[in-house]
C-alpha cells in the first residue's frame, strides 16, 4: 500500500509515519502543503491520500481520481469537509481516525475553569503589574449548572468528569446515551438555554444544527452565560454571538473552532493581514479566548491519526471491517 499525506508537519507527525510505515509494511510520500489543484499529481502512484481537515469536495475527489487515487484517509474525527456522496459515486473509500475523548473532554473543561474564573483578564493586568482584585472575581463552577449539546464519546466524558466538581448537568442528544443518565438530566435544547450557566457543544457538524446557536437561542439564555465550542465553527452564528456579547447577554466565551478556520487555523500568519472581520471582532473582546484549533492536540491523539490513518487504507483494501471506514 502507498498513501500521499498532505498538510504533513514535519516536527510532529513525519516520526510517526515513518514508524508506522516500517511497522505496517507501506510506503509514504508526503508534502508540508494543502491538497491543491496544483498540487493534486503529487498524490500519482499512490493508492491513498492523507490529509487533515481540507476542501476536499467533488472536484478534487474527481482529480485525485484521475491520478489514480483510490482511497481518502482524513487525520480528523470529522468528515464533514468531504463529498461523501461523490466519493461513494467514484468508487473511492473513506476513512477517518478516532483518539480517546478525554483529549478534548478535559481542554473543554479547562476552558470552562478559564472562564469562571476571569483568568485571561487577570494575567492581562499581572503583566502590567496590576495586582488588585477589582474586577477579577470569578465564580465557582460547582455552583454552577452546565449544559452539554451533544453526548457522544467526548460529550459523555465531559459530563462523567464534571460530575467530580458538583455541578448540576443537563444533556441534550437527539439519541439519549443510558450512561449520561447517572450523571446528567436529559431536557429539551430551550431547557439547557434558559437554565445553564455555562453551555458546551459537542455534536458534530451537519445541515440540520448548522448555526444552532443563533440569535434566537441567545435570546433564550441566562444572561452572562458562558459558551464553550471545542466541536465544530458551524454550530454557532458567529455574527449572533458578537450582537450577545454587545448587549451583555453573553458573558465568556472560549472557542477553539471558528467557522471559515481552514487555510487559517495550523498556518503561520504572523505580521500579514488576516481576512477574516468576525475572527477580529471576537478577538476585541477581552471576555473571548480563541485557541487555534488545538484541544485534540497531544502526543497519544498525533500518534493515533498517523498508525489509524494507514490501518483504516489497509482494511479498505482488504476488505476488512473496521469502525473508522465511512464510504
Amino acid at each position: 500500500m502507498k498513501i500521499f499525506a498532505y498538510a504533513m508537519r514535519e516536527f510532529d507527525e513525519k516520526g510517526f509515519f515513518e514508524q508506522y510505515s516500517r511497522e505496517l509494511g507501506c510506503e509514504y510520500g508526503y508534502t508540508t502543503a494543502y491538497p491543491e489543484p496544483g498540487n493534486v499529481e503529487l498524490a500519482r502512484g499512490y493508492d491513498a491520500v492523507s490529509a487533515t481537515p481540507c476542501d476536499l469536495g467533488a472536484d478534487m475527489l474527481d482529480r485525485f481520481y484521475e491520478v489514480g487515487v483510490r482511497y481518502i484517509a482524513t487525520r480528523s474525527i470529522g468528515v464533514d469537509h468531504i463529498d461523501l456522496k461523490h466519493a461513494k459515486e467514484l468508487g473511492m473509500g473513506v476513512c477517518h481516525v478516532s483518539y480517546a475523548p478525554e483529549t478534548v473532554a478535559d481542554y473543554a473543561i479547562m476552558l470552562m475553569l478559564m472562564c469562571c474564573r476571569n483568568i485571561c483578564h487577570i494575567l492581562e493586568r499581572s503583566k502590567v503589574q496590576d495586582y488588585t482584585l477589582q474586577g477579577k472575581m470569578g465564580r465557582d463552577i460547582s455552583d454552577c449548572t452546565i449544559g452539554i449539546i451533544g453526548t457522544g464519546q467526548i460529550g459523555r466524558t465531559v459530563i462523567r468528569h464534571l460530575s467530580a466538581f458538583g455541578c448540576r448537568l443537563l444533556a441534550y442528544d437527539l439519541y439519549p446515551n443510558e450512561e449520561c443518565g447517572k450523571f446528567a438530566e436529559y431536557v429539551s435544547l430551550e431547557n439547557i438555554y434558559a437554565a445553564s450557566d455555562i453551555i458546551t457543544l459537542h455534536t458534530p457538524a451537519t445541515a440540520d444544527n448548522y448555526h444552532m446557536l443563533n440569535r434566537d437561542a441567545f435570546s433564550q439564555m441566562k444572561d452572562g452565560v458562558i459558551i464553550i465550542n471545542t466541536a465544530r465553527g458551524t454550530l454557532i452564528d458567529a455574527d449572533a454571538l458578537i450582537a450577545a456579547f454587545e448587549c451583555g447577554k453573553v458573558g465568556h466565551a472560549a472557542l477553539d473552532v471558528l467557522e471559515q478556520e481552514n487555510g487559517l487555523y495550523y498556518a503561520n500568519r504572523m505580521g500579514a493581514p488576516i481576512e477574516n472581520h468576525t475572527m477580529a471582532i471576537l478577538r476585541s473582546f477581552p471576555n473571548v479566548i480563541l485557541s487555534p484549533h488545538t484541544a485534540f492536540y497531544t502526543e497519544k491523539v498525533v500518534r493515533d491519526m498517523a498508525r489509524k490513518s494507514m490501518t483504516g487504507v489497509l482494511d479498505m483494501m482488504n476488505h476488512r471491517e473496521n469502525p473508522l471506514i465511512v464510504v
